[in-house]
């Protein structure tokens, strides 16, 4: 038997009222698991189960086509754990993959982050890559501070935000409210594959940083 990884995924598919769909971020999952699926299990958790929104879409990426194009994987998605299914033990790390929906379901969702405490305090690792890290804000330490206090970190940036007008459309700015629960920014320039890693907190900036997101836990898990 693996040692079993827990990704969690939006189930979120509008970005607020700009019209427009959003989702899962296709390769900040597929990208990560290309790495991680080959030594570990990979279960799926999302806010509310089943089949989760996808946004970058892109089979033109090879990565994305050969999971897309996957029956198993297709299997995993369509059939995402719901918060309450899942066995906190089981997972020596929990990994937040990004897309704008998750600036909407994974502030709120104490479940989730009731996981990523119980896998955190055993000595797991928590990560997260591009509008992820939202999940983060829930997550607390048996002291009652907020796990991101004093610890540094990435996220999809204000600037990003900004650039890609979006800024005006999520309820929040993640690197913002992420700094304002005491966490120190070590972002890149805009669009960069950028990776910080704090102890066992590995965070990424955006869709370019998945892959080395996925090479950072799969580096802090071997240790």
């Amino acid at each position: 038997m693996k040692d079993k990884i827990l990704f969690v995924i939006t189930s979120h598919g509008e970005l607020g009222d700009s019209g427009k769909k959003t989702g899962y971020f296709l390769s900040e999952v597929t990208h990560p698991w290309s790495v991680l699926g080959e030594k570990y299990e990979i279960d799926v958790v999302s806010p509310k189960g089943g089949r989760s929104p996808v946004d970058g879409f892109n089979l033109d990426d090879p990565i994305n086509r050969k999971f897309w194009d996957n029956p198993e994987w297709q299997d995993k998605m369509s059939a995402t754990m719901k918060p309450e299914e899942v066995n906190a033990e089981d997972y020596k790390a929990i990994f937040y993959a990004g897309g704008h929906g998750a600036m909407f379901d994974f502030p709120e969702n104490k479940k989730i982050a009731e996981i990523a405490e119980t896998i955190y305090n055993k000595g797991g690792i928590v990560a997260a890559v591009c509008h992820g890290p939202a999940g983060l804000l829930p997550i607390l330490l048996p002291d009652g501070n907020n796990l991101i206090k004093s610890k540094h970190f990435d996220c999809f940036t204000n600037a990003e935000e900004t650039a890609n007008g979006t800024a005006k459309f999520v309820p929040f700015l993640l690197q913002t409210a992420l700094q304002e629960e005491g966490g120190i920014f070590d972002g890149a320039a805009p669009w960069t594959d950028h990776v910080v890693v704090d102890g066992r907190l590995i965070t990424g900036q955006n869709p370019q940083s998945a892959l080395s997101v996925g090479k950072a836990i799969l580096q802090c898990l071997d240790k």
